[in-house]
């Protein structure tokens, strides 16, 4: 699959992922799921402590195929081994990110996002070690923030995303937020 295709649907609103029987194919949705980057953000108090504690580092890209495969490992998945190689062709072009935390030399979890200008579209996390993941999605907002983005497209709600605040909005206001988004030239290293 051509990246510079792949680039212009995730900036249309399209996300690929894997039917049942294997097949990529481009969504949508009537409602998106969105992580907010203003004061709606929330995480459980349980959670400060653990950031207290400074028990996980956090790094860019430090391996990022470990990261495709952690988010890729679960009893279902729609992240098929065609989807993990556009990743990675996304990666050496430098639109695909993970944001991972470690425990020393262990990768504890992390988020594998696609970057277009002021927009973070976040394809799926995972963990390996309790808390890893919701330490990488709490650094990832501060990240954020500190770098201007505008939007965190979460694509699906679940209750795991709505501990953190996350909220539902249209299509119509997905494509105007999306819209701005991408007039916001932001870098994400």
């Amino acid at each position: 699959m051509d990246i510079d295709y792949v680039i212009k649907q995730y900036a249309q609103g399209y996300f690929l992922m894997a039917e049942d029987h294997g097949e990529l194919g481009w969504y949508s949705s009537r409602r998106r799921a969105l992580i907010p980057l203003d004061d709606r953000f929330r995480y459980p108090k349980s959670l400060q402590r653990v950031l207290n504690q400074e028990r996980f580092q956090i790094a860019i890209n430090r391996d990022f195929r470990a990261v495709c495969e952690g988010c890729a490992n679960r009893e279902t998945t729609w992240i098929t081994d065609e989807l993990k190689e556009i990743y990675w062709r996304l990666y050496q072009a430098g639109w695909a990110y993970s944001f991972e935390t470690w425990q020393g030399d262990e990768l504890a979890g992390g988020i594998l996002g696609i970057v277009i200008r002021g927009a973070f579209i976040g394809e799926s996390m995972f963990y390996r070690i309790p808390e890893g993941s919701k330490v990488a999605m709490v650094k990832l907002v501060e990240h954020l923030r500190q770098r201007k983005f505008t939007l965190f497209d979460a694509q699906l709600q679940n209750a795991h995303l709505e501990r953190f605040g996350s909220y539902l909005v249209t299509d119509e206001v997905y494509q105007e937020l999306l819209a701005k988004a991408l007039l916001n030239a932001c870098s994400f290293t």
